[in-house]
């Protein structure tokens, strides 16, 4: 799933600038549905995805609003405002004016739509998160109702053809006096009828609501912000195409140790003066098992130590990550009078200059009763 920072600027994939205008934009629209239609471009893979990146470019910028919103916040102010593509017959429903002025109508008809995608949010350790796990989710989706059998209408009446749209339950709207859109009338949403006599037990609506618990398999490596996607669990669709699918937006929990990066874990090791200088062997925590690290002497302060294959797994299935740890040498602010004789011994001999002991209150008065 493409991320916000990693999809592309609308006006680039269009090839407009920022102050092109909509007959400007509408135009290169139509030059990038003819270049990458799937329907001549069946060898190139590559094509189906540019076809529903200018859609849904094409949808942002032939919007008033939600070209005002992109152009002040990114794809950030967009929000869930904007439909992403997942299938290029959803483009043909939503763009058939201008496929029909293209390839001469000969797209195939509308098909029942798609149940609409639900949305769940489930936390994870890191722990979690590195190993998979099974977690369960509760959230709301509607289903048939059981009184009028998802007609909305109440028992022992009919719906009545929509007059809006004779029917068809797609209107057709003109953009820039060039492209014809056709899009879901907004009388019957979609339905091609309307309900004179709605049904008590739902109100007309065709659907009531449900709450559904599930269980969700999270794949080892997810990161912070991904989504699962479980197939079928959205909602139902109420003209008899399949149901939708269920997001489940994931939250990694901070580590109190490990610092992520990508499939990399970042780990801060603290080291006294003297393993820095003498060289040691320390156990370094990983998500497993105690890694023995050897360091050597001499070893500055903030230095990185990888450790190969020590990260997180690739979500993707790719090589895991690795165990990134940094050092840094820990100054103690207490010492024994023993160290601190050390240590000053050290100093001479290095030639520096140190602060003098400064002798407590309870030194100074048997000082002074010792005189």
């Amino acid at each position: 799933m493409a991320t916000m920072a990693s999809k592309r600027d609308y006006y680039d994939v269009l090839g407009v600038p920022r102050n092109a205008s909509d007959k400007d934009i509408a135009a290169a629209y139509r030059r990038m549905a003819i270049k990458y239609h799937p329907d001549t471009n069946k060898d190139d893979p590559d094509a189906t995805e540019r076809f529903k990146e200018a859609a849904e470019a094409y949808e942002v910028l032939s919007d008033p609003q939600k070209r005002d919103a992109y152009d002040r916040y990114g794809h950030a102010g967009l929000g869930g405002g904007v439909h992403h593509y997942e299938d290029v017959e959803d483009i043909f429903e939503a763009f058939s004016g201008i496929f029909g002025d293209i390839f001469g109508g000969s797209r195939r008809a509308r098909r029942p739509r798609r149940g609409a995608d639900v949305r769940c949010a489930v936390t994870l350790d890191l722990e979690e998160a590195a190993s998979g796990v099974k977690k369960t989710v509760q959230f709301r989706r509607n289903k048939l109702c059981g009184s009028c059998q998802g007609s909305g209408a109440a028992p022992g009446s009919v719906r009545q053809s929509c007059s809006r749209c004779a029917g068809r339950g797609q209107v057709v709207q003109t953009h820039g006096g060039i492209l014809r859109v056709q899009t879901t009338c907004p009388a019957c949403h979609g339905a091609g009828s309307i309900v004179t006599s709605p049904c008590p037990e739902c109100r007309g609506e065709g659907y009531v609501a449900e709450q559904v618990t599930l269980e969700v398999n999270i794949p080892a490596g997810i990161d912070d912000g991904m989504s699962v996607r479980v197939s079928g669990e959205g909602q139902p669709s109420f003209e008899g195409g399949p149901p939708g699918n269920c997001l489940c937006q994931v939250t990694v929990r901070p580590h109190r140790i490990f610092h992520r990066e990508g499939g990399h874990l970042i780990i801060e090791m603290p080291i006294t003066y003297s393993q820095a200088a003498l060289g040691a062997r320390l156990d370094v925590p990983t998500l497993g098992d105690p890694y023995p690290l050897e360091i050597p002497a001499g070893t500055p302060s903030r230095d990185t130590f990888r450790i190969r294959g020590k990260g997180m797994p690739d979500v993707r299935g790719g090589p895991r990550g690795d165990l990134l740890v940094r050092t840094f040498i820990e100054v103690p602010t207490k010492i024994s009078k023993e160290q601190r004789q050390l240590l000053e011994r050290l100093a001479e001999l290095e030639h520096a200059d140190v602060t003098p002991h400064r002798k407590s209150f309870l030194e100074k008065m048997l000082d002074w009763r010792n005189r």
